[in-house]
């Protein structure tokens, strides 16, 4: 294995066409170093109001949703030949739950992100990719569509 590898690749995939091409990326990177895959989506709690937040219902079918599209993304990486993959998911803003959650429980040594917030709080304040990049103790690949 060159030293260039990597053995853990972690992507966060959303809605947004800029996800699709990380993902993308991701499954080429992890076939071609014959690295794990960790596909993560975020929860996002500032999407909901306050009356969505409080009942487990809704929120129950937030999640089950999300687990759904992990899913399909997960039996796309295992079509394309990547041998170990698993889907999680955060809850929270996704850039801090990425950096100081999943990074340290999955220790991933790739991010790779698509480079737009299409929703949320960070289509106002600025780029979850920026942050990420700026704040994630590994290597971070920010792809574009």
């Amino acid at each position: 294995m060159a030293q260039d590898d990597f053995k853990h690749i972690l992507v966060g995939v959303d809605d947004s066409p800029d996800a699709l091409a990380a993902f993308q990326y991701a499954i080429h990177r992890a076939k071609a170093d014959q690295a794990e895959l960790i596909i993560a989506s975020i929860l996002e709690s500032d999407e909901m109001n306050v009356y969505q937040a409080l009942s487990k219902d809704y929120v129950h079918g937030e999640r089950a949703d999300l687990e759904q599209h992990l899913s399909e993304y997960v039996k796309l990486a295992e079509k394309a030949g990547i041998a170990k993959v698993r889907a999680v998911i955060g809850e929270g803003d996704p850039g801090e739950t990425i950096v100081k959650t999943l990074i340290p429980k999955y220790q991933p040594d790739l991010l790779v992100i698509g480079a737009s917030a299409k929703t949320g709080l960070a289509k106002h304040f600025g780029s979850q990719a920026a942050y990420m990049a700026k704040h994630a103790p590994i290597s971070v690949l920010v792809v574009r569509e």
